[in-house]
């Protein structure tokens, strides 16, 4: 595992197999972080356990070589993240990719609206993933279909949610602590929550703190990552 707690980079084998801890900064594509560490490594094999969207930041687990086979067991482990939810405003997209198109008044919306709310998605619930997403529709990524404003059906799916906690409360904003199932779209559970609340809301933010026991704490910049290779 290469991550902050790595002291000397000398017994590398990246053809072999190695396993990254890599801190995703906002406004790139996880494929971008691949591309990248493709080019400072030198090799071709390298995937990464999980995506996140652009806007999103946080941890990136990534398996060169033969570590690749290991994936599934990083994606299968539960995930931690942060961000906050706007209220009283919605988006296709469902996060702040695209633009508003519908604003409410959340003036009756109370604190305790937001606790009867939040207990709603703890447990297992059922999600419709998302047309702005990397799912494959005959072999297109249906955000491709998304942006030509082709909207497709999607079949729900069960996903389970640990652990979901208020940290804060600044309305319109409201920041939360999500631990989840691999497949869980934070996005919808965002979209779904304003719907519950009846005033519309959005992903405004969002960073991935965990996988597992592996914490963005121990994880590099792409940048940082870099500069240990060099």
């Amino acid at each position: 595992m290469i991550s902050k707690k790595t002291i000397r980079n000398e017994n590398f084998n990246f053809e072999k197999g190695e396993v990254i801890l890599i801190d995703k900064n906002a406004g790139v594509s996880s494929f971008y972080i691949v591309r990248r560490l493709r080019k400072i490594l030198n090799i071709k094999k390298i995937g990464h356990a999980g995506t996140l969207d652009p806007a999103a930041t946080g941890l990136l687990i990534l398996c060169t070589g033969k570590k690749t086979k290991e994936i599934s067991l990083y994606q299968n482990l539960k995930k931690c993240y942060t961000g906050s939810i706007e209220l009283g405003k919605a988006t296709p997209s469902m996060d702040a990719e695209t633009e508003f198109v519908e604003e409410n008044d959340i003036s009756g919306v109370s604190l305790s609206d937001i606790e009867l709310t939040r207990k709603k998605f703890v447990g297992e619930i059922l999600q419709t993933p998302p047309m702005y997403s990397a799912i494959k529709h005959k072999g297109k990524s249906l955000y491709k279909y998304a942006r030509k404003g082709i909207e497709l059906k999607r079949e729900p799916r069960k996903v389970t949610v640990y652990n979901f906690e208020i940290d804060k409360i600044e309305l319109p904003e409201v920041y939360f602590k999500i631990e989840c199932s691999k497949g869980t779209y934070i996005r919808v559970i965002a979209d779904d929550f304003g719907k519950e609340l009846g005033v519309g809301g959005y992903l405004k933010s969002l960073r991935r703190t965990k996988i597992g026991e592996y914490s963005v704490d121990d994880a590099y910049t792409i940048e940082e990552f870099e500069n240990l290779m060099n």
